[in-house]
């Protein structure tokens, strides 16, 4: 009488059904950008004998915009994060019975964002020029647009601004560098 279910699982099969993640390799932007962020922080602390080398990668969305923040700003230029999601009012309060019992009253409240909606992930100004920069990353699967985005994006390129879809750290480093922009 031979039970199958007694028998210890076949673990190569378990790992084979295992999604495999990819091996991320920074690109030749990424690698710029992380000797421009070193030669900065030389310059900004010359007395400081072990200076750490910056590391960074576009492999996450947050990780994209940080590398489009520091090298917009590393440039001389100005940009900064826009933070459109809201904030929550917590209203509840706590009190202890006579028992020693917690108890919680109230209720959590949201409150909308006072930014447009759709508004881009990032805002810099380049040689006087608006830019506004949407993080949609490669590595995580986020490229679609909500239509209050391409809202967004035609009334800035109707008003005259500039308006950024990237994908990759890449590709920013190429428009950057191919608009020759100087300071």
């Amino acid at each position: 009488m031979s039970n199958t279910n007694t028998q210890s699982p076949d673990f190569k099969s378990l790992e084979q059904g295992k999604d495999t993640k990819k091996c991320y390799s920074k690109s030749e932007a990424v690698k710029q950008l992380e000797i421009l962020a070193f030669e900065k922080q030389q310059k900004q602390y010359p007395n400081f004998p072990y200076p750490i080398k910056p590391k960074y990668s576009d492999a996450t969305t947050n990780a994209l915009t940080k590398c489009v923040i520091d090298y917009i700003t590393f440039r001389g230029f100005h940009a900064e994060r826009i933070n459109s999601t809201g904030a929550i009012k917590d209203k509840r309060t706590s009190s202890k019975d006579v028992l020693g019992n917690i108890r919680t009253v109230g209720s959590v409240e949201w409150i909308k964002s006072t930014t447009q909606n759709g508004t881009a992930d990032i805002s810099a100004t380049i040689q006087g020029h608006s830019v506004k920069i949407e993080i949609k990353c490669k590595a995580t699967g986020d490229n679609c647009q909500s239509e209050a985005q391409k809202e967004y994006q035609r009334q800035i390129e109707k008003s005259g601004g500039v308006y950024l879809i990237v994908t990759t750290f890449e590709d920013f480093y190429s428009w950057f560098n191919h608009k020759k922009v100087k300071k």
